[in-house]
């Protein structure tokens, strides 16, 4: 196994609080990460193999120690950031340029809801202008999808385009096919699951939760405690882990498992 890049929840606290969160965010959620510790355990994971890390939640932006995070972290491998965007206003856009993750992406989770699409066109090009790479997640539920059609038209004739887009197809229920998922994208190259067509664990890639478990990806249900946060503790609590398919009705798509990033 060479792991390369790490998915880290700094907390499930999010106000969004949507129905088929994977971790069950929540206003009242919260953490087990501490700030040194959090920048000691990445630290040590780039000293390794590990060459990115990707901070998400919950809502990252509500951890209160993230831009500390990311600012001590700047030059030690790569960084980048999933957030829902509710808190970027003026003065935590200020704070977020001056952190410089790598990269951040913002994520729609309601493709039919045009103020949120809207807001996230709005915030994208903010980021872009404040000189950080910036793009989109863009959530497919398959019976939304004219819905989703509509809004990746729009991200696109804004100027954000499949390069900048990341179709994530809904787990669980109402899971949309890859086929359906190239015409959200309008049938040109696109990202997505980089296990879109099987599921199966990529021993380049884990993820770390907010309580300190550590799974293939963030979606299956088999994750294991991490003993100790360090690379060593990363690697012997996957050692002869599992992997929970986490798709929708396998007889109408094949399994998925999450993007890394």
């Amino acid at each position: 196994m060479t792991l390369e890049r790490i998915s880290i929840e700094l907390t499930n606290r999010c106000s969004k609080g949507c129905w088929f969160c994977y971790n069950s965010s929540n206003a009242d959620g919260s953490t087990e990460w501490a700030v040194d510790e959090l920048v000691e355990f990445v630290t040590d994971c780039a000293r390794h193999s590990v060459r990115a890390v990707s901070f998400g939640g919950g809502e990252p932006l509500q951890y209160p120690g993230v831009f500390e995070v990311l600012a001590r972290l700047r030059g030690v491998l790569f960084r980048s950031l999933t957030s829902n965007g509710l808190l970027l206003d003026k003065p935590m856009l200020h704070e977020l340029r001056r952190a410089a993750p790598d990269k951040v992406h913002l994520s729609i989770h309601f493709p039919g809801n045009r103020s949120e699409v809207d807001r996230v066109i709005r915030q994208v090009h903010q980021l872009s202008h404040a000189g950080i790479r910036s793009g989109v997640n863009l959530l497919v539920e398959r019976s939304r999808l004219n819905d989703v059609i509509h809004a990746a038209d729009l991200l696109r004739s804004s100027g954000i385009e499949n390069d900048r887009i990341v179709y994530l197809p809904m787990r669980g229920a109402d899971t949309p096919t890859p086929e359906e998922i190239a015409r959200v994208a309008g049938n040109q190259p696109f990202q997505s699951m980089t296990c879109l067509t099987s599921c199966h664990a990529s021993p380049r890639f884990c993820s770390i939760s907010w309580d300190r478990r550590v799974a293939w990806c963030s979606y299956t249900s088999e994750k294991r405690l991490l003993r100790e946060a360090t690379f060593a503790g990363v690697t012997e609590a996957l050692d002869g882990l599992g992997l929970e398919y986490c798709g929708g009705d396998e007889t109408q798509s094949p399994p998925m498992v999450p993007l890394e990033f």
